[in-house]
């Protein structure tokens, strides 16, 4: 593996203006990286890795590399570009735990982070090595949000999210992991308590509904409920999966590694949303998808489709009459997430917009004054980096804010 890495890394034309990094939503700098790799350096690569993302092991998994740096590679455009995301997962699984982050003289100000997904464990972080004391207050027995409870641990190992959470009790960062707040405890009682501020990226992790017959019969189900927890599922041998996004194909995926027979994913239009790599992962294991059908309900013998009329553009243009019947024993619909509403209803000042998602300023305060957010529960579903990309920079104000509502008690 080694010799594949270097070899990668000699290939590296080290641009002066590097279209990857420009690709990468987190601004990686690889060229140097890739340089200080290649110079034996790999203290430095590695530092310099996990102080621009400190969730750069997970990104090197989990990233969609083909839209984004190695997707704007200059070699990708007549031949191959540079496969930085083995560079990188190498690199940062060999300096997770050898890297000592900088630590700043504790200031005693205290900050509470509420969720463990991406964002919060990026602004914990942050927060911790700037001196604040930090509390993570994470719902469900692990940390991780998404990355533990949604991505299947044959895509992402939950030994790396172990990892992280030691890292984390090590820089001094405390858990309390079952605790919802918005539920026995409160935003309000979290600043009662002496929290100068607190930050809020607990995803969204509502499963959106079809609103059609048969979305409550015992054979259907929510594709982040089942990747939530597969073994509590009996789907049977033949299973469809209504959507074509990354839940859909990682659902299907584990479907298939569970037992499944047959699982059939159903797109509306002519093109699956999911990248292209995961369908094709999807499609290797098994899966087939079926393109053109928009569902009409959902029966115990499986879902019933429309099949939609296209015109020479591949736009839907109508539906034809008669409806088809498929034969499913579980039918799994994977249509996207909103969040859930207990902190809006449990917070003063809090708002959030009509999907519920919470209304930030261009420095990601909410509406209630001390109370930050970035991530999925202020934009809806995204990636793990795009997480990552925001949370940086509501640290950054939040760190601010505490640190100016500190000075103004003394």
């Amino acid at each position: 593996m080694g010799v594949h890495i270097m070899d990668e890394a000699e290939r590296c034309l080290n641009c002066k203006k590097p279209l990857c990094r420009q690709g990468c939503p987190v601004h990686t700098p690889i060229p140097q990286i890739i340089q200080a790799f290649k110079e034996n350096r790999l203290a430095d690569a590695g530092n310099e890795l996990f102080e621009n993302n400190p969730l750069s092991v997970v990104c090197s998994i989990v990233c969609n590399h083909e839209k984004q740096c190695e997707g704007h590679c200059v070699l990708g455009k007549k031949g191959k570009p540079i496969h930085f995301s083995s560079i990188e997962n190498f690199i940062s699984e060999a300096w997770l735990e050898r890297r000592e982050a900088p630590m700043a003289e504790k200031k005693g100000i205290r900050g509470a982070v509420i969720g463990s997904g991406p964002a919060g464990i990026t602004v914990a972080v942050e927060l911790a090595k700037h001196g604040f004391d930090v509390t993570i207050f994470e719902a469900r027995d692990k940390i991780g949000g998404m990355m533990q409870y949604g991505i299947p641990d044959f895509r992402l190992p939950r030994s790396i999210l172990a990892r992280y959470k030691k890292k984390l009790l090590d820089m001094g960062v405390q858990i309390r992991p079952n605790t919802t707040i918005g539920g026995a405890l409160t935003i309000e009682e979290l600043f009662r308590d002496g929290y100068a501020g607190v930050f809020v990226g607990t995803g969204v992790w509502r499963p959106k509904t079809l609103g059609i017959h048969g979305e409550t019969l015992a054979n259907v189900h929510f594709g982040i409920d089942y990747l939530a927890n597969p073994d509590a599922y009996s789907l049977g041998e033949r299973v469809a999966v209504i959507g074509t996004g990354n839940v859909a194909m990682d659902v299907a995926r584990t479907a298939l590694r569970r037992g499944a027979r047959e699982v059939t994913l159903y797109a509306v239009g002519k093109a699956v949303t999911a990248s292209s790599s995961e369908m094709s992962y999807a499609v290797l294991e098994g899966a087939e998808v079926v393109y053109g059908k928009a569902i009409a309900s959902i029966t115990p013998q499986g879902p019933v489709f429309k099949t939609v009329i296209f015109n020479e553009k591949d736009e839907a243009v109508g539906y034809e009459q008669e409806e088809e019947q498929a034969e499913a024993d579980a039918t799994i619909i994977c249509i996207s997430q909103g969040p859930k509403n207990k902190l809006i209803l449990t917070t003063a000042g809090l708002q959030g917009s009509d999907e519920g998602l919470l209304i930030t300023d261009e420095k990601y305060m909410t509406t209630r004054e001390g109370v930050f957010a970035a991530g999925d529960v202020v934009h809806g579903p995204k990636t793990v980096v795009h997480a990552v990309e925001e949370a940086k920079k509501a640290a950054a104000a939040m760190m601010d804010y505490m640190e100016k509502a500190h000075a103004c008690k003394e």
